[in-house]
């Protein structure tokens, strides 16, 4: 449908029986932390630099809502509403789109505006023309521990695809759940039976 790699996905994964916001927080990166501890975060969970890179790839489909960016197109310091990383053309398309965000907090922007339905090495070249949605988008390319695989993957398509099939495997692998401490769900969006 969308394209992208082969990878396989392992059966009977159990997910946990608890599902709150609070058990998450903490254990994700978030939108607008500095790359070295977005970079710490995957290495305690012994993912390296260029695993990061590749799943941060996964943004070259979806979409955040402008909530999450907005202060980098209005607000981004005292002296310069418009971060300076965005490409300016793409900045004042955003701002458009976004003008509205806090009067209507369902309005979003995709993560890749060049090919938002096609999974694919676009968003990484979209980083170095400034056209990272978040700002941990920008900060792939900025920051030199993770730049060289952005530039790695933005000119070879097939290297991407490799590289993130092998880690979304290794992230399928991440916890997994054991005995009674979860279910295999017959319904991946809800519990088998309600648990309180």
């Amino acid at each position: 449908m969308v394209g992208g790699p082969f990878y396989t996905v392992n059966l009977g994964r159990k997910d946990s029986l608890v599902s709150t916001q609070s058990s998450v927080e903490g254990h994700m990166p978030l939108a607008n932390m500095t790359m070295d501890e977005i970079i710490k975060k995957f290495e305690s969970k012994n993912f390296t630099v260029q695993e990061l890179v590749a799943l941060t790839g996964a943004h070259t489909l979806g979409f955040a809502h402008c909530k999450e960016f907005a202060y980098r197109l209005f607000r981004y310091s005292k002296t310069v509403p418009t971060d300076p990383a965005y490409n300016p053309k793409y900045a004042e398309a955003l701002k458009k789109l976004c003008h509205n965000y806090e009067k209507n907090p369902a309005m979003s922007a995709f993560n890749d505006v060049m090919t938002p339905s096609k999974f694919d090495n676009l968003y990484y070249q979209n980083l170095e023309k400034g056209m990272g949605l978040l700002e941990s988008d920008n900060a792939l390319f900025q920051n030199p521990k993770t730049r060289p695989f952005v530039q790695l993957y933005a000119k070879n398509q097939t290297a991407f695809f490799n590289d993130f099939a092998r880690a979304i495997e290794k992230l399928s692998l991440n916890g997994v759940k054991t005995g009674n401490q979860g279910e295999v769900r017959r319904k991946c969006d809800a519990f088998n039976s309600i648990h309180i």
